[in-house]
């Protein structure tokens, strides 16, 4: 049973680093970003630019039956069919990552097919897409790994989650998983409310309407 709690970390480790290393890839100081997955890269942004002309919708990718849509959905088998070498070890774990691998295609493509709910549901990867700086807030199904790297952005009070993990629980429940968070790791919190206050700062601005550009190294 170790094995359930396990996945779900690994998997949220593996979807916050996937994402900002393949899927976002990384700035170059001679211009673009470079990737170790090129069209991965390619696809993600023009599904970026997308959601931004839709105001976080993205019909095509979620819609219609695409090539870019077939890519996912091959990507995240490929990775169960990875996991699934342990199966004979490790039975709890190899199942809980297709439940993973599910869960990550139902939450991200009802999220842009219904905006409001993703909004409400996932509200970290509404900022993820919306904010003025796309390049944060990598977790999509929880923002586990964004509180642990310092790299989760809130754009508004109005769209904090209640609690680090994301996750609905009884309001005396949150309330002492937020003072304990608080006492034991105050270095993530001061990053957490120093994003939020740049984040706050950049939208003064108007930096929030800029679209993104891709560019590949």
């Amino acid at each position: 049973m170790i094995g359930i709690p396990i996945a779900l970390l690994a998997a949220n480790g593996v979807e916050w680093y996937l994402h900002k290393y393949a899927l976002h890839g990384v700035p170059q100081e001679g211009g673009g970003r470079k990737s170790f997955s090129p069209p991965f890269m390619k696809r993600h942004w023009a599904h970026h630019k997308q959601v931004r002309l839709s105001k976080y919708r993205d019909d095509y990718l979620y819609g219609t039956e695409n090539e870019d849509a077939a890519a996912e959905k091959k990507a995240l088998l490929q990775m169960c069919a990875i996991t699934s070498l342990a199966m004979p070890v490790a039975p709890f774990f190899t199942l809980t990552t297709y439940y993973c691998a599910w869960n990550y295609w139902h939450v991200h493509s009802k999220s842009h097919l219904d905006p409001e709910w993703g909004k409400k549901k996932i509200p970290w990867h509404y900022d993820h897409h919306m904010n003025t700086n796309q390049d944060a807030n990598w977790g999509v199904t929880k923002p586990w790994f964004d509180y642990i790297m310092g790299t989760r952005v809130i754009s508004s009070p109005d769209l904090q989650e209640s609690n680090p993990l994301g996750i609905k629980l009884p309001r005396f429940v949150e309330n002492k998983l937020n003072a304990l968070a608080r006492r034991y790791a105050p270095r993530a919190f001061e990053k957490l409310d120093a994003n939020m206050l740049e984040e706050k700062q950049k939208r003064n601005q108007g930096l929030e309407n800029k679209m993104p550009e891709f560019q590949a190294a």
